[in-house]
């Protein structure tokens, strides 16, 4: 422990009497991190919104016996893309109308279900919905991957810098003792663990998130075939009768 506390003293004298160039790469690093680790908890909090609407809602979509009782619980759970295409989907085949009850009418008049060319319409709606939502949540991970690839060059550079700002004092003093290359050399490598320290969160966390986004678009594309199937078929009977006894 107090060979601990010693080394981090001496890490953060060396960051308080680095060079000007040395300090602004490590605010780089920092702030670059600050944000990364920002952006990973908020990631992190939306796609844990994203799965706990969307398991809900698919709940209402499977116990649903109406369309107009599932687009209710559509609208309910609005951070679930699945939802968002199901309210895309069912505007776009009652003809430009919300509602599910628009919905359920237009089915009731289309004896086999819904003609291919009101099917293709849906299925064009629904796939903008898609690339709407797959673009929502691939918002700020441009950031992370950015970080993973430049904080590592930033800080090869303050390596860099601090190595040539040692041996310019070696040739000022005459000496190469290890006195005189120890503080320099050890003030340039604490750029490199600071941009390794930015990357590797911003590496992992970016890895994760795509990982997620492209879950999530297959559970889209997924979703999309089943509410096309749906709407293929003939509208049952109880559900045409229930309709009128709204």
């Amino acid at each position: 422990m107090p060979g601990n506390s010693s080394l981090n003293a001496s890490v953060v004298e060396l960051v308080l009497n680095a060079g000007p160039v040395a300090k602004f790469v490590l605010l780089l690093l920092a702030v670059f991190s600050v944000i990364c680790w920002a952006l990973i908890v908020e990631k992190w909090w939306e796609f844990r919104k994203v799965r706990r609407e969307s398991m809900s809602f698919l709940k209402v979509f499977r116990d649903g016996r109406r369309l107009a009782t599932i687009y209710v619980g559509a609208r309910r759970h609005r951070e679930s893309p699945l939802a968002l295409l199901y309210l895309a989907g069912c505007q776009e085949a009652a003809g430009g109308l919300a509602g599910g009850e628009m919905l359920e009418h237009a089915l009731a008049e289309a004896e086999d279900g819904l003609p291919p060319s009101r099917l293709e319409a849906v299925d064009r709606a629904m796939r903008r919905a898609a690339s709407v939502e797959v673009a929502r949540m691939e918002r700020y991970l441009p950031f992370l991957a950015t970080t993973a690839s430049a904080a590592p060059f930033i800080g090869l550079f303050g390596t860099v810098w601090g190595v040539m700002s040692a041996f310019h004092g070696i040739g000022q003093q005459g000496s190469a003792s290890l006195a005189v290359v120890a503080p320099g050399i050890s003030e340039a490598l604490i750029a490199t663990a600071a941009g390794l320290g930015a990357a590797i969160p911003a590496v992992m966390g970016y890895n994760f998130f795509v990982n997620r986004v492209k879950h999530w678009a297959a559970e889209m594309e997924g979703f999309t075939l089943d509410l096309l199937n749906l709407l293929s078929r003939p509208m049952p009977k109880t559900a045409a009768s229930a309709k009128d006894g709204v």
